[in-house]
């Protein structure tokens, strides 16, 4: 595959010439961005995080008796 850079890429990949040959660099350029891509898109917020483990909790229940329930039950013990 031939691919034409652009001056801006051009002058990039010259400035990366310690890492190895032009086709090194490309190559790890694009490892890296394979990588990035099993990351998430986006991060989520505290407040998002928070709503997330709330509607987990929510639905954890064993053979139809919730957590807390559970819980509750050992203290009695």
């Amino acid at each position: 595959m031939t691919v034409t850079l652009t001056l801006r890429a051009e002058a990039l990949l010259q400035r990366l010439t310690h890492l190895g040959s032009p086709e090194d660099v490309v190559e790890l350029a694009l490892e890296l961005l394979a990588a990035e891509q099993l990351l998430p898109k986006k991060r989520m917020t505290l407040a998002e995080a928070v709503d997330r483990i709330r509607q987990l909790r929510e639905r954890n229940m064993l053979g139809g008796v919730s957590i807390r329930e559970l819980i509750n039950a050992g203290r009695k013990y």
